[in-house]
């Protein structure tokens, strides 16, 4: 239902001429929060499927690979293509029947999780491995899904390369295709940073973004307080938010602990705007996508990477409503820290963003 930007085009001409070359293709993706990857890699696996091979898709939470999930189903099933969903909570009968058929070649596509490197997963032809989030994945979880077929084509999608995969570009295990345009009808999201004794100020902001009918993330580090460093967590502040300091507005509270039904419940109820606030930790952090969302508010922002502030910072600004980030950093942040928030403030780009990463962290062992 929407046209695809000039970059868009282009980055799909680039992976179309690798994955018909002789050699097998090893491509990062790069685009920025909001860019439209997941488009692109669609593209990808259907010009795996329109040659006669199957295509696997990784993404790094279940949340984010039942969107996916649903997301290419609603396309694929028109054009006669099968996609099943793997991940480690399914039922066990449910997930043999799904592997039988995938080993027999009659499901097309695979989504799923981490469990799609389990070995008992066998695909008759594949010939197309995308991960998503690549920077939530280790070499050898990438290697090892590559390893479910022959040298199969391999496409890594990333908003913000991790120093890691900044330093394989530059050595030169992958190719490189970037998405540099944003669709049209995206936002600017303004970043500022306020301390601990601004609370008021921005609890103030947060009121304002409900009263206007639009939704507001608040993203703790841990799930429970930490005496021990400090932290507030996500449990006792969802309480608190909702008991001291919002009564006239619904709080809901999402965290890796809970059961799957419980989470996609309360998705559902946020997406819906039954829910006005979302406290929630990092499990957000990828694909989320709410476009009434105009307010990310991160708690103890200094303790958080710069790729995962960039990639929460990009759960908003998805429509055209003005859009904010807010960094609430603790007292004894430090100047580091610090240094890394002014960062964020001072740029929306993402790749800026990962050779400051590289620049301050360095690339880790090679």
């Amino acid at each position: 239902p929407f046209s695809l930007t000039e970059a868009q085009h282009r980055v799909i001409t680039e992976i179309q001429r690798d994955m018909a070359s002789s050699k097998s293709m090893n491509r990062l993706l790069q685009g920025d929060v909001g860019s439209g990857k997941t488009v692109v890699s669609m593209a990808a696996l259907l010009i795996c499927c329109e040659n006669g091979y199957q295509s696997v898709l990784m993404a790094p939470t279940e949340v984010l690979a039942e969107q996916h999930f649903h997301r290419v189903r609603d396309w694929a099933e028109k054009i006669g293509l099968e996609v099943g969903l793997l991940t480690g909570n399914m039922r066990a009968t449910v997930k043999r029947k799904l592997l039988d058929r995938l080993s027999r070649g009659d499901v097309n596509i695979l989504i799923g999780t981490h469990a799609l490197i389990q070995e008992e997963v066998t695909f008759k032809r594949l010939g197309l491995a995308v991960i998503d989030e690549q920077h939530r994945f280790g070499v050898s979880q990438r290697a090892a899904l590559r390893n479910k077929g022959a040298v199969p084509d391999m496409l890594v999608m990333t908003a913000t390369p991790i120093p890691r995969t900044l330093a394989m570009t530059v050595y030169g295990d992958l190719d490189v295709s970037t998405i540099d345009e944003l669709p049209p009808d995206r936002k600017k999201i303004r970043t500022k940073v306020f301390f601990d004794t601004q609370r008021e100020g921005v609890y103030d902001i947060i009121r304002r973004e409900a009263q206007k009918g639009n939704q507001i993330f608040i993203v703790y580090p841990l799930v429970e307080d930490s005496d021990a460093l400090g932290i507030r967590g996500a449990i006792c502040m969802a309480k608190h938010l909702q008991d001291d300091i919002f009564p006239r507005h619904r709080i809901g509270l999402l965290h890796g602990r809970l059961k799957e039904g419980e989470k996609e419940r309360i998705m559902t109820d946020y997406k819906a705007k039954k829910i006005s606030i979302l406290v929630a930790t990092t499990v957000i952090e990828v694909g989320i996508d709410v476009p009434e969302a105009s307010l990310m508010v991160v708690e103890h922002a200094e303790r958080f990477g710069l790729s995962q502030l960039h990639q929460l910072r990009g759960r908003v600004g998805r429509s055209d409503i003005p859009s904010y980030c807010i960094l609430l950093a603790s007292p004894d942040c430090g100047a580091s820290g610090l240094k890394r928030l002014r960062v964020m403030e001072s740029t929306d780009n993402g790749f800026r963003i990962a050779e400051e990463d590289l620049a301050i962290r360095g690339p880790g062992e090679l």
